[in-house]
This record gives C-alpha cells, sequence and structure tokens, in this order.
C-alpha cells in the first residue's frame, strides 16, 4: 500500500459484498455447491457477524475457478486444493521476492552512496602508488671502512 489511508467505502477485489445466491449465480454454480467448498476450503468466503457467507468478486473468480478444474480438466477437489494452496503460496513468495528485491537494491544503492564519499574523502596530495618494474641488477653494498 502507499500508506494513504483508504476509502473504508471503496470496493475492491477482496470487498465481500455478494450474498451466497448471488455468488451462486454469478459462478453459475448451486449454493450447496458453494457451502460444499466452504466445508472443504477451498473458497471460504468472509462471514458477518450473523454468520452469513459474503463472497467477494476474488471469491467468484475462484469459485469459476475450481468449477473449471474440476468439470474441464477431471481434477478431484483435493488435488484443486492443493492447487490453490500451492497457487497462494505461489503468490506470497514472489510477493516476498520483491520485497527482498527492494531490500537489496536499497541497500547496494546506500553502499555506492558510502563508496562514493569515501572516494571523495581521500586526499589529493598523495601520490598514486605505480608499481615499480623489477630488475635483475645486482646491487652490492660495502660498509665505509673506519680511516685508519
Amino acid at each position: 500500500m502507499d500508506g494513504r489511508r483508504r476509502n473504508p467505502y471503496e470496493l475492491t477485489d477482496e470487498s465481500p459484498v455478494y450474498v451466497i445466491s448471488v455468488a451462486a449465480q454469478l459462478s453459475g454454480l448451486h449454493p450447496q455447491t458453494l457451502r460444499q467448498y466452504d466445508r472443504l476450503g477451498l473458497v471460504s468466503p468472509d462471514r458477518t457477524a450473523g454468520r452469513g457467507r459474503r463472497y467477494s468478486a476474488r471469491d467468484i473468480d475462484l469459485l469459476r475457478t475450481v468449477q473449471q478444474l474440476s468439470q474441464d480438466e477431471g481434477i478431484n477437489l483435493a488435488g484443486i486444493k492443493r492447487i490453490i494452496e500451492l497457487e497462494n503460496q505461489v503468490a506470497a513468495l514472489q510477493q516476498r521476492v520483491a520485497e527482498l528485491s527492494a531490500a537489496v537494491d536499497g541497500a547496494a544503492a546506500a553502499m555506492r552512496q558510502r563508496e562514493a564519499q569515501v572516494h571523495a574523502s581521500y586526499r589529493r596530495d598523495l601520490v598514486p602508488y605505480q608499481d615499480v618494474q623489477q630488475t635483475s641488477a645486482l646491487v652490492v653494498w660495502r660498509p665505509k671502512r673506519p680511516q685508519e
């Protein structure tokens, strides 16, 4: 979120607004099927204070996906539940990767800034070191003899 307060009356895909009969009609399923999916944990809508189910647009999309996987792909409900769990896990991991990537980018930028500060603090009166080329010349040192 961007830090601003959201309008509490603003509708989003997660806003629980549809009663079970409307959700059933929108998803093309029987209300009893929605209750079964809820019992199995496939699609768990929000609840009102009186325990009535309230479905969001995202829930209805998920109901359609469950139906498509079941009818068209022939996947049993336990398999569909596992698919949904894995998709949720992947989404959570992708979010975490994005957060960590942003943190790494921030740390790298801070490091580059600190490195630039260190380089800017170098004394300019120092002579840069240059590697002296080694030769094979032999230098013999002889101490001076004390004078007699």
